[in-house]
């Protein structure tokens, strides 16, 4: 078995989009930084959510498209660990995978993007306003109604020149992914908790390793974040609860507030006439109890109802 001690190199899966290989660098950094003689380099991959680009997740197969390829990888050898944005990576992540570690959250809110726009109360009727994300969508149609939300994929750059090009009035992206790739200055406001409910886990990375790689535990707790991975386990856990996928609007965010773990979640229907709302708070280590707990409220509103029409359309 490898040890710490032994361990001289390590690789490190990744897509090969430019805010994919922030992501896995700045793993590599601090790896690097922790353990000055030990060798990790970056394997970088092209993934099936990276190539097809002209329809939207959902329709496709969804957010795991993002992980298989590096999930090969750790399969086959040629890369010891993978490195993604913990959004993307499924709630029910099978065995032999497991997620070994969440680093620290950067901001998790989304941003609003437009050249000619301060914010999403300025637009103006009929204004077109490109997402990749069935949450954001729905969110958008429930306090937007006026505005034309279309689909919107492709990587950040590639979403940004389609602004650029004039196709939208505005976009919605991830602010943690604009901010990464020092593009904050294109963020023209940031959508408040109330009005965007974030995806579970986002703007946090997660680790992904074989559960058999015991020996990488130990190197990588140094990286690990409590309160993230209290956040994380809590908001996954909702979205485990519900079947969570591209195909559902559902939304999670936790926060730790002094020793209680404070959550928020919500399931709508794709046009946003329909939004179900819960919250609770518990201790920080029952995580992902609370978030089961979440869940079953809003089972309880009929969010059960919205969630067996969308299965019965996939």
């Amino acid at each position: 078995m490898t040890t710490m001690s032994t361990t001289r190199k390590l690789v490190i899966a990744t897509r090969a989009s430019r805010l994919a290989l922030w992501q896995a660098e700045h793993v590599q950094a601090r790896l690097t930084a922790l353990y000055p003689d030990m060798q990790v380099d970056l394997l970088k991959l092209s993934t099936r959510g990276d190539e097809i680009l002209d329809r939207s997740l959902s329709k496709v197969g969804g957010k795991g498209l993002f992980v298989k390829e590096l999930e090969n990888a750790l399969l086959d050898g040629s890369a010891d660990l993978a490195v993604h944005s913990l959004k993307d990576v499924p709630v029910d992540l099978q065995a032999p995978f497991e997620l070994s570690t969440i680093l620290e959250r950067a901001d998790c809110r989304d941003a609003f993007v437009s050249n000619a726009f301060a914010t999403l109360a300025e637009l103006p009727p009929g204004a077109i306003v490109g997402t990749s994300s069935l949450r954001r969508e729905a969110q958008l149609r429930a306090r937007f109604p006026h505005l034309v939300v279309q689909p919107l994929r492709g990587n950040l750059d590639t979403r940004l020149s389609k602004l650029d090009s004039g196709q939208y009035a505005a976009i919605i992206l991830a602010a943690a992914g604009l901010e990464r790739l020092g593009l904050g200055h294109r963020i023209r406001s940031c959508l408040s908790i109330e009005d965007s409910l974030p995806a579970a886990g986002q703007g946090a990375l997660g680790i992904e390793i074989l559960q058999s790689r015991s020996d990488l535990l130990e190197l990588l707790t140094p990286l690990s974040c409590h309160d993230t991975t209290a956040c994380a386990l809590a908001e996954r856990a909702v979205s485990r609860a519900l079947g969570g996928s591209c195909q559902v609007p559902l939304a999670a965010f936790a926060r730790v507030q002094g020793h209680a773990l404070y959550l928020q979640a919500l399931v709508a229907s794709p046009d946003g006439l329909t939004v179900y709302r819960a919250q609770a708070h518990g201790p920080i280590a029952e995580a992902q109890v609370l978030g089961q707990q979440v869940a079953d409220m809003l089972i309880e509103q009929g969010a059960g109802v919205i969630l067996a029409q969308l299965s019965e359309q996939g």
